[in-house]
């Protein structure tokens, strides 16, 4: 069993429709995706459908491809029961499960098919992607992020904005996590995805967002609602790094975005209007290399942290098994070079990175960054 598990219109069906054309057997493909969470009997008849492919193919085999899983009430103890009978009766059925909410799908993995899955998971688009498939420039990238739905619409900015607040973001909070997961406040977890995303980039701590959010409940609702948007792949808190992992933990977090078109629809500018603006074009380009670094540790590539000490801090660490790579971002006159320095020799004389890269402003190019895997600054 197969699962392909990540956020709203990255192409985890397209991967999974193009890959059973490569295959000889036949194959089953349905969505969940309906305006109401599907029960056990609609699931029941999904396979059974399936199981009459396996009769009726000359290699006894099919495939199954369930999308929107996460929307199946009690999915995966019913896939559990049914792919345990299929195995009981040499039932020759392959499944492939896809899920938009990556935290709700592991945890149903977790609760019941440990050990019968393999888990695919699919980020965000890198820019090497959007730059092969759509000749995306790196400004493009920058101001409108990397969802390859909307890579058509960027010459027209209304219609690429509608497209990514009606088709990616309110489906995202309505259906995969206001409708899967137990939220009191709906309108407190809008309003801090609106924070984390106008903040993209910077420290605020919850207290502070309390200050902010006028009438929200407290910071445990607030890390919690903050902890459902990350599952979602919309928006997360990055720890501050430490050698105690205990004071990473209770750090004031960082809001980073997985993908800068959820800011860009947000805040009204246009890519000319955004480059012009020349400190809301660094915060932008400072959430475009956070955001390519976030989806490389949502995939299990590193971990990443940022790291702050009195007035010297670092945007971005990276850490793979012992090895640390510290980053800081600097585009025109977002970033003093002296005091990215001051923060980058700081953290170099107590941590001891393998790699320590100022990107942008007299350092790496910021799209030659953005090409390279993250394993490349480790090596």
């Amino acid at each position: 069993m197969q699962v392909i598990a990540g956020p709203r219109q990255v192409g985890k069906t397209t991967i999974a429709l193009q890959g059973v054309q490569t295959i000889p057997h036949k194959s089953h493909y349905v969505s969940a995706d309906g305006p109401m969470l599907q029960d056990a009997t609609w699931l029941l008849q999904q396979w059974e459908t399936a199981r009459l492919l396996v009769n009726d193919s000359p290699s006894n085999e099919a495939v199954l491809i369930l999308d929107e899983v996460q929307k199946i009430t009690n999915w995966s103890a019913m896939i559990k029961q049914l792919w345990e009978e299929d195995t009981n009766n040499g039932i020759a059925l392959k499944v492939v499960l896809l899920g938009s909410a990556p935290l709700l799908v592991q945890h149903g993995l977790t609760e019941s098919l440990m050990g019968r899955f393999e888990v695919i998971r699919v980020p965000h688009w890198s820019f090497s992607e959007m730059r092969a498939c759509f000749n995306t420039t790196i400004d493009q990238f920058v101001v409108y992020g990397s969802y390859p739905g909307a890579a058509d619409f960027v010459d027209d900015h209304d219609r690429w904005t509608q497209y990514i607040l009606h088709s990616i973001i309110e489906p995202t909070i309505s259906k995969d996590v206001l409708l899967l997961s137990r939220v009191d406040k709906p309108i407190l977890l809008r309003r801090l995805f609106e924070l984390s995303c106008a903040y993209s980039g910077q420290l605020l701590s919850y207290t502070k967002m309390l200050g902010e959010l006028t009438g929200a409940g407290n910071t445990t609702t607030l890390a919690h609602y903050l902890e459902l948007l990350c599952g979602a792949g919309m928006v997360q808190g990055l720890q501050k790094y430490s050698l105690a992992t205990v004071r990473t933990k209770s750090s004031i977090p960082k809001l980073q975005v997985f993908n800068t078109a959820l800011v860009s629809a947000q805040s009204g500018k246009t890519m000319k209007q955004a480059i012009d603006d020349k400190e809301y074009y660094g915060r932008v380009v400072e959430s475009a290399v956070g955001a390519y670094l976030a989806n490389e540790a949502a995939v299990g590539k590193c971990e990443l942290f940022y790291w702050r000490d009195r007035n010297k801090e670092v945007d971005f660490v990276l850490r793979k098994g012992d090895s640390l790579v510290a980053i800081e971002v600097g585009i025109g006159k977002g970033k003093e070079s002296t005091k990215a320095h001051k923060g980058i020799d700081a953290f170099a004389k107590n941590f001891n990175p393998v790699k320590t890269l100022l990107v942008g402003t007299n350092g790496i190019a910021l799209e030659s960054f953005l090409s390279q895997p993250v394993e490349f600054w480790f090596e």
